[in-house]
């Protein structure tokens, strides 16, 4: 009996390997804009679902980090959902409060930029696999505008 058991949890736990996934990539990471409390950084991921519904997004989480420290994290509520059989496109953005951006003169003064690594999670719920989160890295610099750029 036992055995009947063990080979049942390796046939379903193959199947469900074998289930496609969602499948995301990031697209583009830059300045939005800036208020009198924080500057906005969006960064925009494509989303492929590869299923012939749609699926809703339960939530996305994010951290942004910097200098090898957390300068951003948050998470994005029901932010929508991804399109049946195609890609869809996502804005996270990400506030990051002056403060911290000043903390970081030192990268920031050196090439007016800000190495970053960026990790997202995209919480969903999938037929026959269940609760998934879709997790994404992604780094590199943000080009800051200059005085010019703003005014």
């Amino acid at each position: 009996m036992a055995q009947l058991v063990n080979k049942a949890k390796n046939f379903v736990a193959d199947k469900l390997a074998s289930v496609k996934k969602p499948e995301a990539e990031v697209k583009d990471v830059s300045f939005k804009g800036v208020t009198r409390q924080f500057a906005t950084f969006h960064s925009t991921v494509a989303i492929a679902n590869p299923y012939d519904h749609d699926i809703p997004i339960g939530k996305i989480s994010y951290s942004l980090k910097s200098a090898k420290r957390e300068i951003a994290s948050g998470v994005i509520r029901d932010p929508g959902s991804i399109v049946a059989n195609k890609s869809t496109n996502l804005e996270v953005p990400v506030n990051i409060p002056y403060d911290v951006l000043l903390s970081l003169a030192k990268d920031v003064g050196k090439d007016w930029d800000i190495d970053y690594e960026l990790h997202l999670g995209f919480s969903m719920h999938l037929p026959i696999v269940g609760h998934f989160t879709l997790p994404l890295t992604n780094a590199g610099e943000i080009k800051l505008p200059t005085l010019s750029d703003i005014f």
